[in-house]
């Protein structure tokens, strides 16, 4: 029997194999632990920017790595390989990025429900997404290029870059000069519990913190106001509806 192995370099063809995927896991995990502590020392709004300048210039480090050794090359910092992919099967490479985020979410929820019950899960999920969706919304504004205020036209294109975008179906209705409906009209989540046959999960407490974090992320002057959602009682068009109003007169008869 052999002796286990000492230290990395030792562990055998397909142990080394599983140890570069939690290294992978472990890069992940350190990046998000350094934002999550800069932003408790220094506060939201100064860590989002340094996120950007360090999520840039480390992602272009380990792409570099990563071409060298396998042998590709970077356009514009992008995989060429990804470049010249199919267009269907980029698409569906995008849509699969969204499916992962989706289940390590639910992942996350049914191990603290576990653990701890279903409040708990609720508590870290809500807290959650306090700390995700400005997140979210500064990166969709860093990658659109949107200004600082950029309205409620800002508002509705992040809207469209969400990862929910890519496995949910959405809506905007009811368009006016200072507001917007927005609807969630096909959840993948409660369509799954809809097909087991249970009630929908309500998340109306967590839909409460993410949405108006989420606008209020894009532009300061926005308000959200829950219309519906689980456990309210909801038509069958839409399982959430969300109304955003801008309250800023001056800039309204600007744009009109």
């Amino acid at each position: 029997m052999s002796e286990p192995a000492g230290k990395a370099s030792e562990l055998n063809h397909q142990d080394t194999a599983r140890f570069i995927v939690d290294m992978f896991h472990r890069t992940i995990l350190h990046h998000g632990l350094w934002f999550a502590e800069v932003k408790h020392q220094m506060g939201m709004e100064q860590a989002l920017p340094l996120l950007t300048a360090a999520a840039g210039k480390s992602m272009a480090i380990q792409l570099r790595h990563m071409a060298e050794l396998f042998g590709f090359t970077m356009v514009d910092g992008v995989p060429s390989f990804l470049l010249e992919m199919e267009p269907a099967k980029l698409q569906t490479l995008k849509d699969r990025m969204a499916k992962n985020w989706l289940a390590n979410d639910g992942v996350w929820f049914q191990t603290v429900e576990k653990a701890g019950g279903m409040n708990e899960a609720k508590r870290c999920n809500d807290s959650c997404w306090g700390q995700f969706s400005p997140v979210e919304a500064h990166m969709i504004g860093e990658f659109l290029g949107l200004s600082a205020s950029p309205g409620l036209a800002g508002l509705k294109r992040a809207l469209g870059f969400r990862m929910y975008e890519s496995i949910n179906v959405q809506s905007i209705v009811e368009e006016t000069a200072t507001s917007f409906v927005f609807q969630m009209n096909h959840c993948r989540v409660q369509e799954a519990r809809k097909r087991k046959g249970l009630e929908d999960y309500p998340c109306k407490s967590g839909g409460l913190v993410e949405y108006s974090y989420f606008a209020r992320a894009i532009d300061k002057r926005i308000r959200t106001e829950c219309l519906g959602c689980p456990p309210d009682s909801h038509p069958d068009e839409w399982y959430c509806a969300w109304k955003f109003s801008l309250e800023c007169s001056k800039e309204i008869e600007q744009n009109s």
